[in-house]
């Protein structure tokens, strides 16, 4: 199989994985790159996210256009939900359900910039909810906090995961750049209030 054919393979794999099991992009491309090549794929072979995202794109319109723009719009709305609460810590709302391809199973993505990391954190414990605390790595490549909690969606009937990386207020400015086809990664309040009231 040449390797833009073998590429596109596991890009449409990649993006079935990524709808019907909520896979993120890295584990779906490297679990479709096993099922696929006969052979131990090089880097080279491997889709990068943005064609995942059109393939992603393409099986929604294909297998769920019924069901996943109401599922999206549930999701927008705990992430809105949430964007108000912790307004003074400049939210803004990035992954799968900013970018318009999450359908239920997927989590809400919110970034937190703050001036004080353990702010976010005492604003939970203000407001009563229980959350638990893990790290990933940061924009800088050192590990930054990051909050999660569980909000129960009405509109979905079930409790959905809400993950809130704490970023430094600094790290807003180089944030806001648009991707490499002038698309924003993420978007703030009134964005969001956007596009769920056009």
């Amino acid at each position: 199989m040449p390797p833009s054919a073998l590429t596109a393979e596991i890009a449409a794999v990649a993006a079935r994985l990524v709808v019907e099991e909520g896979m993120e992009y890295g584990p779906a491309k490297r679990r479709a790159a096993r099922t696929v090549a006969k052979h131990s794929v090089r880097p080279a072979e491997l889709p990068g996210n943005d064609e995942v995202e059109d393939e992603v794109r393409t099986y929604l319109s294909l297998f769920h256009a019924d069901t996943q723009p109401a599922e999206l719009e549930a999701l927008r709305r705990v992430a809105l939900r949430w964007m108000a609460r912790l307004e003074p810590f400049r939210p803004h709302l990035t992954g799968a359900v900013w970018r318009g391809t999450a359908t239920r199973l997927n989590s809400v993505h919110l970034e937190l910039y703050c001036d004080d990391s353990k702010s976010a954190e005492l604003a939970l414990i203000d407001l009563g909810v229980d959350y638990e605390v893990g790290s990933l790595n940061g924009p800088r490549g050192e590990p930054v906090e990051v909050l999660s909690v569980t909000s129960r969606s009405a509109e979905l009937e079930e409790f959905v995961t809400v993950y809130m990386t704490v970023l430094d207020h600094d790290d807003l400015r180089g944030a806001l750049k648009p991707d490499a086809r002038g698309r924003s990664q993420r978007g703030d309040l009134a964005a969001l209030q956007a596009l769920l009231d056009p």
